[in-house]
């Protein structure tokens, strides 16, 4: 954690070596899959990674975990839910890189329990809007949920909420790029990251915390090589006074390293932190018995 932390901090001397100053979006064009993609994503096993977490909330650091879990499934085109049988209409199949993006933590005598979805496109050059995402928080005094769908070339968005401002709303944005899809990104090609300013939805996660409407905001985008082996992404929203870096490797498979989030909090601005603590591959859904709970220990989420 703190090696990662001193890293970043440096960013900020190194902030005028950035890829790209124009107000245009960068690094558009043909995508193209590592050769090993399918020999490491398509073996019947997802991906699995935890994470040491400090969370700010309520101005003040929660020491957490954090666990994203990537995996390539068969999706529906027309219901925008998993297929349980795809075979029976390969038309209606998209195969997509699915994160499901956890995170748990405590404030004070309650637990924090949070859950972000991601369907991206494998093919990002035939289908190049993320499908879908939805995002739920639960705690003691009650749970929230958001869900988007693409539909056209726009986002209908739901969300739910035990807020009576936020609670029971329907309604769409243009069909910008989310912060929620930068995850997958990286694990299909980093390379063709988005630089420069343009608008994008904000963290789904951040909205809820902040009380923020969940909308497009201009963001501006940087991506910067750190050493020989890995790069940080980082997305700067003025706007909203928050700070975005992600770490991963460069390499194939693109792993996720960690990351660092820095937001008006209790009156000052403060920053939330993750740095990977395991990663490994398992069919986890068939790991359910009794007998599989040492995986938890050997995963390192206990």
């Amino acid at each position: 954690m703190k090696r990662f932390g001193n890293i970043l901090l440096l960013l900020g001397s190194l902030h005028l070596i950035s890829f790209c100053q124009s107000n245009k979006v960068q690094n558009s064009g043909i995508y193209k899959l590592d050769p090993d993609f399918g020999n490491y994503w398509y073996l019947g096993k997802a991906e699995l990674a935890s994470f040491e977490l400090e969370q700010i909330r309520y101005g003040e650091p929660r020491n957490g975990r954090a666990v994203l879990i990537f995996v390539t499934e068969d999706f529906s085109k027309s219901k925008q839910v998993k297929l349980d049988h795809p075979p029976m209409d390969k038309s209606d199949v998209l195969k997509v890189m699915k994160l499901n993006a956890t995170r748990k933590f405590f404030t004070g005598i309650y637990p924090y329990s949070t859950m972000t979805s991601v369907f991206t496109p494998v093919n990002l050059n035939d289908h190049l809007k993320t499908i879908k995402l939805t995002t739920s928080s639960q705690e003691w005094c009650g749970h929230t949920f958001l869900q988007v769908n693409l539909d056209g070339g726009k986002y209908r968005i739901q969300s739910n909420s035990y807020f009576e401002t936020e609670g029971d709303q329907e309604y769409k944005v243009d069909g910008v790029m989310m912060e929620d899809e930068i995850w997958t990104r990286i694990r299909l090609n980093p390379n063709k990251l988005p630089t420069g300013n343009f608008k994008m939805l904000p963290g789904s996660l951040f909205c809820r915390f902040a009380h923020s409407a969940f909308k497009p905001e201009a963001v501006r985008a940087t991506i910067l090589e750190i050493d020989n082996l890995t790069s940080v992404y980082t997305l700067e929203y003025p706007g909203l006074e928050r700070t975005l870096k992600i770490k991963f490797d460069r390499s194939f498979p693109y792993k996720i390293q960690g990351w660092e989030e820095t937001y008006p909090e209790g009156g000052q601005l403060m920053t939330t932190k993750a740095a990977l603590k395991k990663v490994v591959q398992l069919d986890y859904w068939n790991k359910n018995k009794n007998s599989d709970e040492d995986l938890r220990k050997e995963f390192q989420v206990q």
